[in-house]
């Protein structure tokens, strides 16, 4: 238990810093769909645009986060070697991946769609390469158990981001002024200075990381690094694969939607828009990943840690579960983050809040095979995975838009959890409480039916009040059948122990 609480902890600083880094980012989504209308199809460009960006961040960090925490743990490999040569090989990376894509910009931007905007394209890939660089340090903060310094740093980023933002779509039309302070009567919005915002703000907290990654040696170890190859390359193929479940269906989608490139984009948008109100799952699942991965490998050598590792499934499950249950309670205050001609995408939220779910469970599954070093099952789940989302996005986008998009990643994150769990089961056996876990989801799922009761045949308020009730009755239960109030961090010491 007392693991579970060092977990608990750490959890709740990076589950804190990530909420509110996310509430704050969130401040983007109603700016940018009130300053662009659903029907202008830019918040599209926006969605299409970030889903590349998702996939790229993978391939050049290439599975060195999670490979980078394995080595450091790892007996007779060097930190200080490990560290080096992760950040040398990333670099080097993503350097020359921009180098690359600069070169062939205009070709590239053609085979994305962007032949007319190639500056989309250019300024996001170097985006994505400063972030990919970026990440290892970030990893190394995780490592050294720095989650404050980690959490500000990221706070900060999106909070200058909001600020540009505030600054170009609202202050400056406003005032009739253009980007350079003039005034000007005809200056309109251009979505290409989004992508410019984000890349300004990454260079500055890369800047403010320094300590993380100046003051190292830039040298790769030749043997270290032919040994973290051999561990990575399948979480890279696995990473991929899984977030092709995230991202492409917002890449297909204007190439299948039957309609106009504009209509395309417009419908696009408000899938896009809408899927920002279910990322309170991924919230919580990076939150438990940021804390979970140096914990399990840290504690992969003790006697007791597939019991442990059983008991953070549930709890895990537990409280997305109720995360699940407070924004569908609530989700006609939660509409008003979005423009309200983007509200007729809000049925996919449900639909992308439980793949989240079924993501999470996925990702806390996946350590028997990283523990074990066999990734490639990683990659062959998640890939089978990307092939049920992309075939059922290419067969039903033309006939039910954007709608498919949601129940593609549903059935994808589906079969990759269930695979991962029956063949874990053979390899790495873990008895998790099954029994508890399904009862909780079949609690949460007859009061899921409730809320929509009440949401359907009620009006706002009284249906918030037994929604309300309603969510109450999980907490209830949670509380009695497993987490007593005395074991809840930071404050449960104020209350008496229920439980040994």
């Amino acid at each position: 238990m007392a693991n579970l609480k060092s977990l608990a902890k750490d959890t709740a600083i990076y589950g804190l810093s990530s909420i509110v880094a996310r509430f704050i980012n969130y401040l983007l989504v109603p700016i940018q769909t009130a300053r662009f209308a659903a029907s202008g199809g830019e918040y599209g460009i926006i969605t299409n645009v970030y889903a590349y960006v998702s996939l790229l961040i993978i391939l050049l960090t290439f599975g060195m986060e999670t490979t980078f925490f394995r080595f450091m743990s790892k007996e007779g490999e060097n930190p200080k070697k490990v560290y080096s040569t992760t950040l040398t090989m990333v670099m080097m990376t993503s350097v020359v991946s921009a180098l690359l894509v600069l070169t062939f910009l205009h070709p590239i931007a053609a085979a994305v769609g962007y032949a007319d905007h190639p500056e989309y394209v250019g300024v996001m890939y170097v985006t994505v390469a400063v972030d990919a660089f970026m990440a290892i340090p970030f990893a190394y903060l995780r490592y050294l158990h720095k989650p404050v310094k980690f959490a500000m740093l990221k706070i900060i980023n999106i909070l200058m981001n909001i600020a540009l933002n505030i600054l170009y779509l609202i202050v400056l039309p406003a005032l009739k002024l253009n980007i350079f302070g003039i005034y000007d009567e005809q200056f309109t919005l251009n979505v290409a200075f989004v992508f410019y915002i984000n890349l300004f703000c990454t260079v500055a907290t890369l800047l403010m990381l320094g300590k993380e990654w100046m003051t190292m040696p830039f040298k790769i170890d030749k043997s270290t690094c032919k040994r973290m190859l051999s561990y990575t390359w399948p979480l890279l193929v696995m990473g991929l694969a899984g977030q092709l479940n995230q991202a492409a269906s917002q890449i297909l989608f204007p190439h299948f939607f039957d309609g106009s490139q504009a209509d395309a984009r417009a419908q696009l948008g408000i899938y896009g828009a809408c899927i920002k109100i279910a990322m309170i799952m991924v919230m919580i699942t990076q939150a438990f990943r940021f804390a979970y991965e140096p914990f399990v490998f840290g504690k992969s050598k003790d006697k007791d840690n597939r019991e442990t590792y059983a008991q953070a499934m549930k709890y895990y499950l537990v409280f997305t579960l109720l995360a699940f249950l407070l924004v569908m309670g609530y989700l006609n205050i939660l509409k008003f983050l979005i423009g309200e001609s983007y509200w007729e995408g809000l049925r996919v939220v449900p639909i992308v809040m439980a793949a989240e779910i079924m993501f999470g469970v996925f990702f806390n599954l996946s350590f028997w095979y990283k523990l074990t070093d066999r990734t490639i099952w990683g990659a062959y789940f998640s890939g089978i995975g990307a092939v049920v989302l992309i075939t059922i996005d290419v067969l039903l986008i033309p006939r039910f838009s954007y709608m498919a998009c949601a129940w593609a990643g549903f059935a994808a994150y589906a079969t990759s959890m269930i695979l991962s769990y029956f063949i874990g089961q053979r390899y790495y056996p873990i008895a998790y409480p099954i029994k508890d876990m399904a009862v909780y989801t079949l609690i949460a799922i007859l009061l899921f039916v409730g809320i929509q009761y009440a949401n359907s045949q009620l009006s706002v308020w009284p249906a918030l009040i037994v929604n309300t009730l309603l969510i109450g009755v999980f907490v209830a239960y949670v509380v009695k059948k497993d987490f007593p109030l005395s074991n809840i961090p930071v404050i449960g010491k104020y209350f008496k122990k229920q439980n040994k």
